[in-house]
């Protein structure tokens, strides 16, 4: 080579050297991408992230999206979420693993943002309002899958698993009507009360008062307390808190890090509207939920999606009056609910009395509670029937979707428990469960969902069963067969035992035990049955 071509050759060289560094310069460290595409949930090899910290560029974790703009002015509620992440990014090996199983599990991420299709705005746009971290709009993620009928062994439920006593400590509502912890509104607002409380009480600390959600503000605590009393560094990192606590931090962290760059990891998600999916109706009175969907245009199913708190026939006499349906429907569903009568809200019909009939038969007949049939007919507590006279009663029509059949059965068990009732019958030589199902005036669906076995399981002569009867565990109450039996799993590559366990908020040993597995180890492809403390 000439020297002529030589010195052409660096000068192009010293050129682009000059432009890249320009460049480098002034472009973020991650270029804006566009809005995600559902091109495939399949998992491709895992690109190592490299973390950056607060002081280097909020593109890095917020996907390039232009923190600037308004919330309306995005189009992908995606998109908005990524503009309000706050939480520090760390560099932390259970943070990665956690990123591995998110990215060979599509599946589970497709079902769960399938679900926050429902509600995800709402707890958005209430984070918004607080200014608060838009990550914590992932919490449900962690918590229930987006499954507002999650039901954990620990009796935590909803969107964000309030147990019972926490619950009420946060004015969540709970009686024989109607769960507050799976209200989506008034869950949402109790759970950011909790995470904003539990900030302050931490100085600020996001990631402490996350940890503290999850296991409580003592153990953080008493775990802070010990690395200052030892001279210890008292960051989330650095404590010593319960295994799934320390999972559980790094579990959300993951899950911002997904959402912020999905195609990291070879996933993609749907767009998610950036609009209002439901708004709130008053209903001014109890109303029958099965008459409301008609009204609404929905399937019952659905209508109880949207107000999972209701988890009988009609919402709860008592209030809260209202009603969560889409939002496009919400104008002709308010104008047509105040033209109700209180029989056409209650979907009641009349029933004579006849002679012998009492109020407990005439409940069971009916496949309802003394309690509604006092309620609905204004009935003194230990007011007889009288023979020839007309009583009002549930239609047949008033039945319940299985996901709030077994949030009803989850309530009746426990108030039985609480009362020490032991109803149960002893199972007869060449009795059926619809024989005793039949016998006992219940719902032969519901009475093998309380015993954890399908409708058409065969019985053992001498076989204990349990059947509710006062409390109207079996009101109103009618499932699919296939529905009422069990769910069934199939596992997908990466997954363990405690994965699908954790997916459905029930333990390891009760998957292990109704699958009857020797090992723990799972197959691609095997199918797992997950029985009714499921969802």
């Amino acid at each position: 080579m000439n020297l002529k071509v030589l010195r052409r050759t660096l000068d192009a060289l010293l050129t682009g050297a000059l432009v890249t560094l320009t460049a480098c310069a002034s472009a973020p460290l991650v270029q804006p991408e566009p809005p995600p595409q559902r091109l495939t949930l399949q998992p491709v090899a895992i690109v190592p992230v490299t973390t950056v910290s607060n002081a280097d560029s909020q593109a890095a974790i917020t996907g390039g999206v232009n923190p600037e703009l308004k919330p309306a002015d995005y189009s992908d509620l995606f998109d908005r979420i990524r503009a309000g992440f706050k939480l520090p990014d760390s560099d932390h090996a259970a943070i990665d693993r956690e990123l591995e199983w998110y990215a060979g599990n599509p599946e589970y991420l497709g079902r769960a943002f399938g679900r926050a299709d429902l509600y995800l705005y709402h707890i958005v746009t209430e984070l918004e309002a607080r200014g608060m971290p838009l990550e914590l709009a992932l919490l449900p993620v962690v918590e229930s899958a987006f499954e507002p009928y999650a039901y954990s062994p620990s009796r935590a439920s909803g969107l964000w698993q309030f147990i019972p006593d926490t619950g009420s400590r946060y004015n969540l509502k709970q009686d024989w009507w109607y769960d507050g912890r799976r209200d989506v509104i008034e869950s949402t607002r109790a759970a950011l009360d909790y995470l904003q409380a539990l900030n302050t009480e931490f100085n600020g600390d996001w990631l402490l008062a996350i940890a503290a959600y999850n296991c409580g503000e003592m153990n953080v605590e008493r775990a802070v307390a010990r690395n200052q009393a030892a001279g210890l560094p008292t960051d989330f990192w650095n404590l010593k808190l319960p295994a799934e606590t320390r999972a559980y931090v790094p579990k959300l962290l993951a899950m911002g890090r997904v959402v912020a760059h999905p195609e990291r990891y070879g996933l993609s998600f749907n767009k998610i509207p950036n609009q209002p999916y439901f708004a709130k109706v008053d209903t001014q009175s109890q109303i029958s939920l099965h008459v409301a969907a008609e009204i609404a245009g929905l399937t019952d199913a659905e209508l109880y999606e949207l107000n999972p708190a209701f988890h009988r026939w009609a919402t709860d006499p008592t209030g809260p009056y209202y009603l969560l349906v889409p939002a496009d429907t919400a104008e002709a569903f308010r104008t047509s609910v105040v033209q109700l009568n209180a029989d056409q809200r209650l979907n009641v019909r009349a029933y004579d009395v006849h002679s012998g009939d009492t109020m407990n038969l005439v409940a069971k007949r009916f496949h309802t509670s003394p309690e509604v049939l006092r309620e609905l007919n204004d009935l003194p507590p230990k007011g007889r029937l009288m023979v020839g006279s007309a009583v009002k009663v549930p239609s047949d029509s008033n039945l319940l979707p299985a996901k709030a059949l077994r949030a009803a059965a989850l309530v009746d068990g426990r108030e039985h428990r609480s009362r020490r009732e032991r109803s149960r019958v002893v199972v007869r030589r060449g009795e059926t469960l619809y024989a005793i199902a039949h016998k006992h005036g219940v719902d032969v669906n519901a009475l093998a969902l309380m015993n954890g076995m399908r409708p058409t399981a065969v019985l053992r002569t001498g076989q204990r069963l349990r059947i509710a009867t006062s409390s109207g565990a079996t009101a109103n109450i009618s499932v699919d067969d296939e529905e009422a039996g069990a769910t069934t799993h199939t596992v997908h590559a990466g997954e363990t035992l405690f994965h699908v366990a954790q997916e459905y908020h029930v333990s390891v040993a009760q998957v292990a035990s109704w699958n009857r597995l020797s090992k723990t180890k799972l197959v691609p492809g095997q199918k797992l049955i997950i029985r009714q403390s499921a969802h």
